[in-house]
């Protein structure tokens, strides 16, 4: 059984789970609000979940650090792509409580990156990889986050068409000057861009690591 009491002017709730005590405060002055986060607290408990202090808790950099963490661990070959997704993603959300991610918050970044001229593409991989990050939080036990947001889409019209076969490539290769051999195959072998490739430099490559690290606001 819950309980509301006043500290420092504001009105705070008392609950209790599997034995322990949690205080937390309502807030404001008003005890029906009070009234209403202990109501939500009691509920949470009694549905076997975890109370919401704990979730408001968690951060976005907790769950990108746990979203590659995962690549980590899988071994996932397209770890330098999510590591840039993350790179663009943290230039907004660094900082922001999990339970502050809400669909009008992710439609903001969206028209953000747009702004920035980044491709429909690659926004979606970026909302991806922030989708995956949220359910790698749900899924954890106890969780971390307790709902994920729906997150649209963008229609792709850069989609690539048609894919080399080894053989074509060598023939295509072969036609361009020498120096261009190696810029051409790191483009082949990866799937990046030529810009992706171009802005590509020494300084941004983890040899010890095996994996290159990109700034936040490049495409």
């Amino acid at each position: 059984m819950g309980s509301i009491f006043k500290r420092g002017g504001k009105l705070w709730v008392k609950y209790y789970r599997n034995g322990k005590c949690y205080r937390e405060s309502s807030g404001s002055e008003k005890k029906m609000v009070a009234k209403k986060l202990l109501e939500i607290r009691e509920g949470e408990i009694a549905q076997g979940k975890l109370q919401g202090i704990v979730f408001d808790s968690t951060t976005f950099d907790q769950l990108a650090d746990g979203f590659c963490r995962d690549y980590r661990i899988n071994q996932k070959k397209s770890l330098v792509r999510a590591e840039r997704s993350v790179n663009h993603l943290k230039g907004f959300f660094e900082g922001m409580k999990a339970t502050g991610i809400t669909t009008p918050v992710i439609q903001q970044y969206v028209e953000n990156r747009i702004e920035e001229g980044a491709a429909n593409a690659t926004i979606n991989r970026e909302l991806a990889a922030l989708k995956r990050m949220l359910n790698l939080g749900a899924k954890q036990t106890p969780p971390i986050v307790d709902r994920v947001p729906h997150i649209p889409m963008l229609r792709e019209n850069n989609i690539r068409k048609g894919f080399f076969e080894h053989g074509d490539f060598i023939k295509l290769r072969e036609t361009l000057p020498e120096y261009l051999w190696g810029f051409i195959t790191f483009g082949y072998r990866t799937g990046w861009r030529i810009s992706e490739v171009s802005n590509l430099t020494w300084s941004k490559v983890d040899l010890d690591q095996g994996i290159v690290r990109l700034e936040v606001g490049e495409t």
